[in-house]
């Protein structure tokens, strides 16, 4: 945190002045007042860095002011300023929660060791104040991630053998399975903590813009550069840079990038020398990089350079076993977030959940969850409320699924029988039996390229009692 806009306050314009030069030529932002509600107004309307406070000055006395500065502004340094070196204004002062007390007369000495103080404890105070919002994150991000399945054990040891290294690392997986959680958990458990993590989506942002937001831009460097502009490997200085899609990012900079892996520097658009920077990288695609190569869209050197450790992130269809538990946690938090009562989710819903493919993965299993507690008025989800959810290749039979049939069943029921009170008395049984039979024999005769005596033998039935059912269910046979 730096050092730049100050406010001096005092009734006399002799001090106002001296303070006001000494301050700017230093290169500080100095804005006067003249009393004490001047100067409340001022800090009302502007964000200063320090306040330099007369103790005695009309309509609001400084010793009031500081009183009113802890109350709305207490991130806000104050020194305290008086002609009367008394114990009393001293300890009354710091009491009241000034950082510092000067006595006039004082050298303009005093007022530069004071600066370097304050720039001091700003310093720490911004690295105290990044610290908790990045203990705060870590919390939040490990929370986040949730799964017990073998796949995510395997995630978890990874994060932990590399966060405490310097590594590069390369997170593989489809949009949507929980890249970005995974490269704030691997610099949350790193000794970066408490430095910056800065993101940038390389898909998202247009070519001719890409390059202005890595490595900055100098004043003039192009039409619009109107002031300096750092990019995100200087703002990420000490700390770690993540590159989402990098994939995608166009092989002119992936010359650049690769060579900020080597010499660890970069030079801003129109600039002319180099910036030192400490950055950790950590990079992450839904592409497939390999073939990329292969087809010359990507730099093998770049490839290579960047696959130090490789993270794959598995698909969520590929660990069903977790869906309960991240099905459960949103469901959790969308109520929390609305304001909602909480709600349940019917054993049919959860079997739906658990069998469908999830194409787009965590992200797709939030937001259905999230669609679903908007549009039902009920405390529980039930089967019928994850309509839209169609059936997709590898929903059923799928070898990775812990979903029994049982489930499935009783979820389509769940969805067929929702009006239930407007079927006939006495005709369900004989209906789901029917379409159970149907397909179940279509599919063992499609098997057995319609050889009947095989299917039997697998069904479990007589030869005749199966040509019998074929008869009854009306199902065409065709030839083998």
């Amino acid at each position: 945190m730096s050092l730049n806009r100050i406010l001096v306050a005092d009734d006399e314009e002799s001090m106002r002045w001296v303070l006001s030069k000494a301050l700017k030529r230093k290169g500080f932002s100095v804005d006067l007042a003249a009393d004490g509600r001047q100067a409340l107004d001022l800090i009302q309307e502007n964000s200063y860095d320090l306040a330099i406070l007369d103790i005695k000055m009309p309509g609001i006395t400084g010793l009031d002011l500081l009183d009113r500065i802890r109350e709305t502004k207490s991130d806000l340094l104050v020194v305290i300023m008086t002609a009367e070196a008394s114990m009393k204004n001293a300890v009354e002062a710091m009491k009241r929660g000034a950082y510092d007390y000067i006595t006039k007369p004082f050298d303009l000495d005093v007022i530069d060791a004071i600066l370097e103080k304050v720039a001091k404890a700003r310093e720490i105070t911004g690295q105290v104040t990044m610290l908790k919002q990045e203990l705060k994150e870590r919390y939040q991000v490990e929370k986040n991630i949730i799964g017990n399945s073998p796949a995510m054990q395997e995630l978890y040891k990874t994060i932990g053998k590399v966060a405490g290294s310097d590594v590069t690392i390369l997170i593989q997986g489809e949009s949507g399975t929980g890249k970005e959680l995974v490269a704030r958990a691997i610099h949350f458990n790193s000794g970066r903590l408490g430095k910056p993590f800065v993101a940038i989506n390389c898909a998202a942002i247009p070519r001719d813009l890409l390059e202005s937001e890595l490595f900055g831009s100098e004043k003039g460097a192009y039409t619009g550069a109107s002031d300096r502009k750092q990019g995100k490997f200087e703002q990420a200085n000490h700390g770690t840079i993540f590159l989402d899609e990098i994939g995608d990012m166009p092989l002119d900079l992936q010359a650049k990038i690769l060579r900020v892996l080597q010499e660890q520097e970069v030079t801003r658009i129109g600039g002319t020398h180099n910036i030192a920077v400490d950055v950790r990288i950590v990079a992450a695609t839904n592409q497939e990089l390999l073939e990329r190569v292969r087809n010359k869209e990507f730099r093998e050197d770049l490839y290579y350079r960047l696959n130090v450790v490789p993270i794959n992130l598995p698909p969520l269809r590929e660990r069903r076993e977790d869906i309960p538990a991240l099905a459960g946690y949103f469901l959790e938090r969308t109520c929390t977030e609305l304001s909602i009562p909480p709600k349940q989710l019917s054993r049919e819903a959860m079997a739906i959940l658990t069998a469908h493919y999830w194409p787009g993965n965590i992200r797709e299993l939030e937001n259905t969850i999230k669609r679903a507690v908007i549009l039902s008025n009920d405390p529980q989800l039930t089967a019928a409320d994850f309509d839209s959810l169609q059936p997709q290749a590898g929903d059923v039979g799928n070898s990775t699924s812990q979903t029994s049939l049982e489930d499935l069943v009783a979820a389509k029921l769940g969805t067929c029988f929702n009006g239930i009170e407007h079927l006939e008395k006495g005709d369900i049984h004989a209906m789901v039996l029917e379409q159970v039979e149907r397909p179940l024999i279509r599919h063992i005769l499609e098997k057995t390229r319609w050889n009947q005596v095989k299917a039997a033998d697998i069904l479990g039935i007589n030869r005749n009692t199966l040509r019998k059912k074929i008869t009854e269910l009306g199902i065409e046979m065709k030839r083998g």
